[in-house]
């Protein structure tokens, strides 16, 4: 990433000369160019992080990648700002006009601009929203809704750079180093979000098989398929997408609850919303779409023999899945606030005892005595002494995920043996 934004502002630093930067204006209006082609380049990085091609989703993995997305998200937003700021009093500064006046110039006189006004907009739209507490006050798919006006940024951002770029609208390298970037975002956003979900979707035959009520707020769904054991790994997740008038409309991410079996997979889901509350109703039969597998959250990631893993809430879904595919004597610590909050009990009991492991029930809110001593690098060390010889892995929402990575640094475990996910939409 950073030898393409070097290269991206090397181009122009190349075909500018020195004395072109003679005075205030044209050193604002170079630094509009400059911030130009910075925020041009991040947004085919935004759109590359979030394009879902397999090869990012293996060796990076999901939660990673939502970390760089949200980082150059915020690079991005103030150099976008920052590029139309320059670029307006720097061009003010020359032709001697108000900030307004220039304005109304660069919109009636310049190709594309109204389309990189409303770009722009839409870009500090999307960064509002997701602000993670403006996000969590909204309906999953409205968000999702106006999060996908990236893409309409991104058209309407190319229109404008190849029609005002001083290096881009005339043929040249720079141009078609431009072109090329263009067209490799493309070629992995179509691959990852069309091509390898109707491959994948063509190949397995996806339906529903049955919905099975775990606990009052908890249910399973059964999808069975073609040689399903093929099709991922226990601690990855899809967006489930089911083909019926009252579902179609709305696709979630959920993570298998067990180890991919040949006839079938399973999710476990908590019901917190419309959609996830009328999938007790699902009509067996019912064909499903599924986009992924994503996430490095497997037992392909571990570095030791043995493993301790820690659940929060419905986190232990992917948890239990991959005690499954993990080396036996595993220890299993699961938080939960009250008793009946506890989900699989049965069933974690019964896949520990035969994978002679370890399952702790840590029950109480997180400001009691017990999960409050047992949450710390000695709380944990007094249950697995041998700690810092086990990769982690770590899925909850993010509360839990927060104080049990502070618990594993006092512990001093290795970063590289801490594997995470945070279980939230």
């Amino acid at each position: 990433m950073w030898a393409g934004l070097f290269v991206s502002v090397a181009l122009w630093w190349w075909d500018t000369p020195p004395s072109s930067l003679n005075n205030r204006a044209e050193l604002l209006v170079a630094a509009g160019r400059i911030t130009g082609l910075i925020a041009g380049y991040l947004l085919l990085v935004q759109i590359l992080l979030m394009s879902r091609l397999g090869l990012l989703e293996r060796y990076v993995g999901t939660e990673l990648l939502t970390r760089w997305h949200r980082d150059v998200g915020g690079t991005l937003v103030a150099a976008v700002v920052a590029h139309a700021l320059a670029t307006l009093v720097g061009y003010s500064l020359l032709d001697d006009l108000s900030l307004l006046a220039e304005l109304r110039v660069l919109m009636a006189e310049y190709e594309d601009m109204t389309s990189a006004v409303v770009a722009a907009a839409l870009l500090v739209l999307v960064a509002l929203l997701a602000i993670r507490s403006v996000r969590l006050r909204m309906n999953y798919e409205a968000w999702k809704f106006f999060h996908l006006a990236s893409y309409l940024v991104l058209l309407l951002g190319f229109g404008h750079q190849f029609a005002n770029g001083a290096q881009l609208f005339r043929p040249g390298f720079a141009r078609d180093y431009w072109i090329g970037l263009y067209v490799a975002v493309l070629v992995a956003l179509a691959w990852g979000r069309i091509v390898a979900p109707l491959i994948l979707n063509l190949r397995y035959q996806l339906h529903v098989a049955n919905v099975v009520p775990e606990g009052p707020d908890i249910i399973s769904v059964y999808i069975s398929g073609r040689n399903l054991h093929r099709i991922g790994h226990a601690g990855q997740f899809f967006r489930w997408r089911f083909l019926h008038r009252d579902y179609v409309w709305q696709a979630h991410p959920f993570s298998l609850s067990a180890s991919p079996h040949p006839d079938w997979l399973r999710l476990t889901v908590k019901v917190v919303g419309a959609h996830t509350s009328a999938l007790r109703a699902l009509p067996v039969g019912t064909r499903v779409w599924a986009q992924g597998p994503y996430g490095a959250f497997t037992a392909l990631r571990r570095t030791r023999p043995r493993a301790l893993l820690i659940a929060g809430g419905s986190g232990i879904a992917p948890i239990r899945a991959l005690l499954e595919e993990l080396p036996l004597g595993a220890a299993v610590i699961y938080r939960a606030s009250q008793v009946h909050d506890v989900v699989l009990r049965s069933e974690l009991d019964r896949l520990a005892e035969a994978r002679h492991a370890d399952v702790y029930y840590v029950i109480g809110s997180r400001d009691d005595p017990g999960p409050r001593a047992v949450m710390t690098g000695d709380g944990l060390r007094q249950i697995v002494p041998d700690l810092h010889r086990r990769d982690v892995y770590l899925c909850g929402p993010p509360g839990l995920v927060e104080v049990a990575l502070r618990a594993l640094r006092a512990a001093k475990v290795p970063r590289r043996q801490v594997h995470q996910t945070t279980f939230e939409l």
